[in-house]
């Protein structure tokens, strides 16, 4: 869907990702969408070169998230906002709505 705009589909599910989540790191995105790690690696470093995400290192992981002071971060995340309203339900439904938190203990599934 923003494929024409931002150049590829890796950077789509990037900013997916990260606008679901508000933070992601690169094998955790390969995991998810079944490509290989480094796509992703290569264009972190393309979105981090242009000012669009920030990176730090948590451990040995590095986490990705916007840039705050990125100076078009709202009009991007709307964007990316309306486009997500679009995305097929079994596509949302796939990637960006997983548990990001543990199940309380003891609870019922």
């Amino acid at each position: 869907m923003l494929e024409g705009i931002f150049g590829n589909i890796i950077i789509e599910k990037i900013l997916f990702t990260l606008y679901v989540y508000g933070e992601g790191y690169p094998l955790g995105m390969a995991k998810t969408f079944r490509e290989p790690v480094n796509r992703f690696q290569q264009q972190l470093k393309r979105l981090e070169n242009a000012g669009i995400i920030v990176s730090r290192l948590i451990g040995r992981v590095r986490i990705y998230t916007f840039n705050p002071r990125y100076p078009f971060l709202e009009e991007v995340k709307a964007l990316i906002a309306k486009a997500l309203e679009f995305l097929p339900e079994r596509e949302k439904d796939a990637y960006y709505k997983k548990r990001t938190r543990p199940r309380r203990a003891g609870k019922p599934l």
